[in-house]
């Protein structure tokens, strides 16, 4: 019996080990930015990109908005006059992940 925990443990953690990213949600959101979001937005987030303005710094609540909504939470500013933006809510189970990783990047000055 404590042999099959041990073995059951070690195939948890091998397994948690093998999850994209690692199960780390900052890694998950970089990944989710690399394949959906910079073909408008910079590859470097701080940066603006040819379509999207700079991102890095986006509070949970912008990316929450902007992905699943193509809206903004009350009483922010937008930073470009623009409404290209669709809502994308195929990214709803990366909306996390995207803003952990968003989040964690200094905002461009």
């Amino acid at each position: 019996m404590r042999t099959t925990l041990l073995w059951g443990a070690a195939l948890g953690l091998a397994l948690l080990a093998c999850k994209p990213g690692g199960g780390d949600p900052v890694e998950a959101g970089r990944r989710a930015f690399a394949a959906n979001c910079v073909v408008c937005h910079n590859a470097d987030p701080s940066k603006d990109g040819s379509v999207g303005p700079a991102v890095a710094g986006s509070s949970p609540e912008l990316v929450r908005a902007r992905v699943l909504h193509a809206d903004y939470p009350p009483g922010y500013s937008p930073k470009r006059d623009t409404h290209l933006m669709p809502a994308l809510p195929s990214l709803a189970g990366d909306v996390d992940h995207l803003a952990a990783y968003l989040g964690s990047l200094q905002k461009a000055r």
